[in-house]
């Protein structure tokens, strides 16, 4: 029988290959290197180019890479976790879902209640596999707790995460698991499907979330007014 640890998981990390966040790969893994994650997850908008990235220099650090992305459905953004395939964008929730599992991947909705961040409805929260609970730019904590009260009343589980656009930030939430050893991305998959997870860490502080969400705005505005390529 496999002995069981306690490890802190990021699950929702971004780098420079989204359009709204900085930060090299390397940035990244070093800085959860840092803080002595065992795991995080880049989950960059839409494309997988830093998660395949960050697989390929992972054995530099002392951090497992969870390959995944944040796909921008119909219905709102939706994770990916354990998924490396180019994901289709504009599908329904529902598709996504099938398509993620079908990948051998796990379904999270990432900051739920916050439309604003495109957040999936709570009608929809049931077809996932896992919710946020917690992220790290919720300043308020409202929203991250109606999350984590629905959350509890449909048995989901529940997942913290800094939701990291900035290499500084990785890991100031995450997600706490209970894990079979050796540490492996099927391991951590299935620790979330089975509920054996919490939610830990503290938001982003107030300054630092304006500053960021003023150097995002930015960043998308001049992402919309490159011109169109066609190949």
């Amino acid at each position: 029988m496999s002995d069981e640890t306690t490890i802190q998981f990021d699950p929702h990390v971004h780098t420079a290959a989204s359009h709204d966040a900085r930060g090299s790969v390397a940035d990244v893994l070093h800085q959860a290197d840092e803080r002595e994650l065992a795991a995080i997850s880049i989950t960059d908008h839409d494309t997988v180019d830093g998660a395949q990235r960050a697989l390929d220099i992972q054995h530099r650090y002392d951090v497992l890479v969870v390959p995944g992305v944040e796909i921008s459905t119909a219905d709102g953004h939706l994770l990916g976790l354990g998924i490396s395939n180019q994901p289709p964008v504009g599908q329904s929730l529902v598709a996504t879902v099938e398509w993620i599992r079908d990948c051998g991947g796990i379904a999270v909705a990432p900051h739920p209640f916050q439309r604003s961040r495109h957040g999936i409805s709570k009608s929809l929260l049931a077809n996932c596999d896992g919710v946020e609970v917690f992220n790290a730019w919720a300043v308020t904590g409202i929203q991250n707790r109606r999350a984590a009260a629905f959350a509890k009343r449909i048995g989901q589980s529940g997942l913290g995460a800094s939701d990291a656009h900035r290499p500084e930030t990785v890991g100031i939430a995450a997600t706490e698991l209970t894990i079979e050893e050796p540490v492996t991305v099927q391991r951590i998959l299935n620790a979330i499907i089975a509920g054996r997870c919490r939610a830990v860490g503290r938001s982003i502080r107030l300054k630092t979330s304006l500053r960021t969400y003023a150097t995002a705005l930015t960043q998308l505005i001049r992402h919309r007014q490159r011109p169109s390529t066609t190949r």
